[in-house]
């Protein structure tokens, strides 16, 4: 979004989806859901983030006041990442993907087995012909 513009949306969850899209950002907010989070927690969280992603990540988050980052002077700096009032409100969102992400995957599992055992029965089959 071009500086000084506001950014018009046809749709509220073409909204949603610019703030929370992405894909770090989700998880991010998952694991912020349980509380505050250093830089390094994070990164251990979802170690095949770059840090330069999940510091982008941030910040994207942190600009659209979902997130609050307080760094604190001493050494090594220590950064330390919290969801806001507003991005707490996002819990329960993230509560519903995760419930359905679950049960995709089960879905997902339930569809790769039937084609497993279809294979083995045409094999099976087919090698009575061979």
């Amino acid at each position: 979004m071009a500086p000084g513009r506001l950014k018009t949306y046809d749709c509220p969850v073409e909204a949603t989806v610019d703030v929370i899209g992405g894909k770090w950002k989700t998880p991010i907010l998952w694991h912020l859901r349980s509380g505050t989070k250093r830089f390094s927690e994070l990164r251990r969280l979802m170690p095949n983030v770059t840090e330069r992603m999940l510091t982008h990540q941030l910040r994207e988050l942190e600009a659209d006041g979902v997130v609050t980052r307080k760094v604190y002077a001493v050494v090594p700096p220590k950064v330390e990442y919290t969801l806001t009032d507003f991005g707490t409100s996002l819990g329960p969102l993230l509560e519903l993907m995760c419930q359905w992400g679950m049960t995709w995957q089960r879905r997902l599992i339930d569809v790769r087995l039937r084609s497993e055992k279809r294979i083995i029965s045409l094999t099976a089959t087919y090698s009575r012909f061979g």
